[in-house]
């Protein structure tokens, strides 16, 4: 059964459920979504409070249902952007230092897990657990964390994310992605703003993209475009790549599928049959797959502008989109 307490930070009320078994870290975590301190910097205060390590559940600190907690501390947009050590610009130069010392990873792997598998993944899954349906949050994100040409690209990339968790739709409606910390943690959302089912998987990924950009670069500028489409590129050719070998039959005979992607493009671009703007009846099917993949990229760089506007990440380290 959960717990309900009423959290106050300046003069602003949140209402809080929990279950019991939570951890201290936790609920600092969700204090910090609500009220933009960090938990470094949160000082609570409340009736009873116990002395407890961060992994004590919160009942051991000594809150109970209908208990009122005051947050007390700086934001972090106040402290100069999530507490960070380094510039921005030191930011950026350490991590593709790092990045290139490191060499890249191994694209594919066909026996057991390679180090770069459990180094450049998703170390922790957490849906919200005070929201509707945590189970197929969870199964969304597992999705998510384990998609071929997800993990394809964070291989490459040598992205590691330490935690994958979603957005509340009625605490931040206006927002479909957070990066935190350059991959601290990335937040999505994916539930509908009525909490009757959840986005469309392609969409969601897409944010995951956009995201998992902003572990290198913070700002939406032309490092941070160049970057995000090499990802969206490369999601598309993993997924093609993927079909090779499976081929369906025609009227000229067997021929290559399109991937998934492909197909949607196929579906945006010709209304699900035709030829392609600019495209012939003699086109080769290898004409053919590029024309589609052109049109998709050209509409997921449409839709990408769209997304910056709802990316959170920037405002979140104390910059404007």
């Amino acid at each position: 059964m959960e717990i309900t307490i009423s959290v106050s930070h300046r003069g602003t009320t949140h209402p809080l459920s929990l279950l019991p078994d939570s951890t201290l870290a936790y609920l600092q975590t969700r204090l910090e979504e609500l009220t933009s301190v960090p938990p470094d910097n949160q000082k609570l205060l409340y009736k009873g409070k116990k002395s407890v390590s961060p992994d004590a559940s919160i009942l051991s600190a000594g809150l109970r249902d209908g208990a009122k907690v005051q947050v007390i501390g700086p934001t972090a947009e106040e402290l100069g952007g999530l507490q960070a050590a380094e510039t921005e610009h030191q930011r950026k130069e350490r991590i593709l230092r790092e990045r290139a010392q490191k060499g890249y990873a191994k694209v594919r792997s066909t026996g057991r897990a390679s180090a770069s598998d459990v180094q450049f993944t998703f170390h922790r899954i957490e849906p919200l657990p005070h929201l509707p349906e945590p189970d197929s949050a969870r199964a969304l994100l597992t999705r998510l964390a384990n998609d071929p040409a997800i993990r394809h690209v964070m291989r490459t990339h040598q992205f590691a994310v330490g935690l994958l968790t979603e957005l509340a739709p009625h605490e931040q409606p206006h927002l479909l992605g957070l990066n935190v910390n350059a991959g601290q943690a990335i937040k999505l959302r994916l539930r509908t703003d009525r909490y009757d089912g959840f986005r469309v998987y392609k969409d969601v990924r897409r944010v995951l993209c956009h995201e998992l950009t902003h572990n290198v670069w913070g700002d939406h500028d032309n490092n941070f475009k160049e970057l995000n489409s090499t990802l969206n590129k490369e999601v598309a050719e993993f997924e093609r790549a993927e079909a090779v070998g499976t081929h369906h039959l025609t009227a000229e005979g067997f021929e290559p599928t399109y991937s998934a992607l492909e197909a949607e493009a196929q579906e945006y671009v010709l209304g699900g049959g035709g030829q392609a703007s600019g495209g012939s009846s003699n086109d080769s099917p290898e004409e053919r797959r590029k024309r589609i993949l052109a049109a998709t990229m050209r509409r997921l760089q449409k839709e990408e502008e769209e997304l910056e506007q709802q990316c959170g990440t920037t405002q979140a380290t104390g910059r404007s989109d």
